[in-house]
């Protein structure tokens, strides 16, 4: 039975929001959960969007955190559909866009981050998408589907991860994909030209044609439909459908209008949290994409936009709102597929944190990993098309010890034995 006199309240109805949700009941919290989200559908996990479900291997249902009776069963107050426009920290309470109020004792924001918008022309005809809730999903599916049949052509701004992913989905399709990429090689700001050339390789062996050293600057249409996107260098190339995926913007206006502390943009912005994800008010907390958080493994503040800070950070916030004593310290991770590559990655490596890449296996076959070190230390990680290695390489970052880099790009050395 639910116990009326203590209310958590949760912000964002996506897979951190949820799994603190499940956590709150799991640790024996017996008050109100309110769980808010505005979106129509109950909390989902977003890697699918941009890769099974878009390529038609995996089922709708198939994405939902819950089931839908689970929140019933387990006294999860569902708000769906509705926006949380104001916080008043006095009074502790969530005002919601149809008017009501929700008063809470501890508060979990996690509100996510939204799509980048391309400030072009043309932005405005049907065919340009964004690729971030289920909704884009379901429709961005219709779409590659018809461009497959009709041979027509997808033009992609931005070769990050989202962009990639979808260019093979498209390509499965057997639409007509160009990717344009204002920096020399896919994934330069995450894996650095020493290994965007392997995604570039990849891409381009399906079918992918790249346009590198170029941004979008306008999208040309008639009768509300897309015909052309030209770029900067003056070039214009033929498009059914323009695809936005240029990054994702913390959604902080919720907390900022609050008076919450909010990370430098240097930092990736967000809502500042400290290691427990607690922010500058020591009732609300945040966690997922939306938080940024000084890392205590690895002494900065950042964001991380990626499922498994998701999944670990929402129980962690609910563990910290329920009194425990939490320090979010987990190693991140993500992780990708395009066509028959596979592949994890664990640690945090910016551009200028490295100095040093060492490969181990082969990369032409796309079978290898690769290592990102500063002074012999393992910053990152990221195997590709080999497995069962993500322990150790973890292991290796979080204990900061110098590796010898002829031994780690060795295969007959175990990685066991360079992780201690």
């Amino acid at each position: 039975m639910v116990d009326a006199d203590r209310t958590f309240v949760i912000v964002g109805g996506g897979l951190a929001g949820a799994k603190a949700a499940e956590t709150l009941r799991a640790e024996g919290f017996t008050g109100r959960v309110i769980l808010v989200g505005d979106e129509r559908d109950r909390p989902y996990e977003r890697p699918p969007l941009s890769k099974g479900l878009l390529t038609g291997k995996e089922e709708r249902d198939g994405v939902f955190v819950h089931e839908p009776a689970w929140y019933a069963r387990a006294d999860v107050e569902l708000h769906l559909g509705q926006t949380a426009v104001s916080i008043d920290r006095a009074a502790k309470a969530v005002h919601l866009g149809d008017g009501s109020v929700l008063h809470y004792d501890k508060l979990l924001i996690a509100t996510g981050a939204e799509p980048r918008r391309l400030d072009i022309p043309g932005t405005d005809l049907a065919g340009v998408h964004h690729l971030r809730r289920l909704s884009h999903a379901d429709r961005l599916r219709r779409v590659l589907g018809a461009l497959g049949r009709d041979n027509g052509h997808l033009v992609i701004a931005g070769a990050g991860w989202i962009g990639l992913e979808v260019a093979a989905a498209a390509r499965g399709y057997g639409a007509e994909v160009t990717v344009v990429e204002p920096e020399a090689t896919p994934l330069q700001r995450v894996v650095g030209p020493e290994l965007g050339q392997v995604f570039a390789d990849l891409h381009s062996e399906h079918g992918v044609r790249f346009h590198f050293g170029a941004r979008l600057t306008e999208i040309t249409g008639q009768d509300g439909m897309v015909l052309a996107a030209r770029t900067d260098d003056g070039e214009e190339h033929p498009a059914h459908e323009v695809l936005a995926a240029i990054g994702a913007a913390p959604r902080t206006a919720l907390a900022e209008s609050a008076g919450l502390e909010l990370a430098d943009r240097a930092d990736g912005g967000g809502i500042a949290v400290d290691a427990a994800l607690r922010t500058s008010d020591p009732d609300i907390y945040a966690a997922g994409d939306v938080a940024a958080q000084r890392h205590p493994l690895i002494g900065e503040r950042f964001r991380v936009e990626h499922w498994a800070n998701a999944l670990n950070g929402g129980p962690a916030a609910a563990r910290a709102m329920l009194g425990r004593d939490v320090s979010y310290d987990r190693v991140p991770y993500f992780f990708s597929d395009q066509y028959d590559l596979g592949l994890e990655y664990s640690g945090w490596a910016p551009p200028g944190s490295y100095d040093q890449v060492v490969l181990r296996g082969d990369a032409g076959k796309r079978e290898f990993i690769a290592f990102w070190l500063d002074g012999g230390r393992v910053l990152a990680g990221m195997n590709v098309n080999v497995w069962d290695v993500t322990e150790p390489i973890q292991r290796m970052i979080r204990s900061g010890a110098r590796v010898d880099a002829q031994a780690l790009g060795d295969p007959g050395v175990p990685l066991a034995e360079l992780a201690g």
